[in-house]
């Protein structure tokens, strides 16, 4: 997993222009049952992904923290949400609430557990979103997570297969 993981970021930019005309080919002409295709590519990628094995998405980059994900983290953590923004977050270019570090203050790099899991953001719980319904609304983010996340990388090249362009 290591090695695949330092090979990963040049793999997804060698794929990154193929990428790119292939979803923008799918946005054109999505097939019905895109969301079927791409809900069982993600399960039969899960069936021998273990994100404990990796954690990269977590050492690497920020979630979007949701003002119901600060209130209920907060809450974990029996803190003021202001004293819990001040101390974990900070604003983006897009203005929207991510952590201040990398990797997250919540993981324990020791087993790549996460020290909040039961409240983590919904955008962790999601992640890396290619089980979502309307996936095709986020191609873009999904070439993006290509970078990060191994099984992302895979679903989209299995999907490549399933449904050539």
């Amino acid at each position: 997993m290591e090695e695949f993981l330092k090979e990963l970021p040049k793999l997804a930019k060698d794929k990154l222009i193929e990428n790119k005309k292939y979803f923008q080919k799918l946005k054109k002409r999505t097939p019905k049952n895109l969301d079927v295709v791409m809900q069982d590519l993600h399960d039969k990628e899960f069936e021998k992904t273990d994100c404990l094995t990796c954690g990269n998405c977590c050492k690497t980059t920020s979630p979007i923290f949701t003002n119901k994900d600060i209130e209920r983290i907060s809450k974990h953590f029996k803190m003021k949400v202001f004293d819990f923004t001040t101390q974990y977050l900070e604003l983006d270019a897009d203005n929207f609430y991510v952590l201040k570090t990398a990797p997250c203050a919540f993981l324990d790099l020791n087993d790549n557990m996460c020290m909040i899991y039961d409240v983590r953001p919904k955008a962790c719980s999601e992640y890396p979103h290619t089980d979502r319904r309307k996936f095709i609304q986020i191609a873009d983010l999904t070439i993006k997570n290509t970078e990060i996340c191994p099984a992302a990388y895979n679903i989209v090249e299995a999907l490549k297969i399933k449904l050539p362009k």
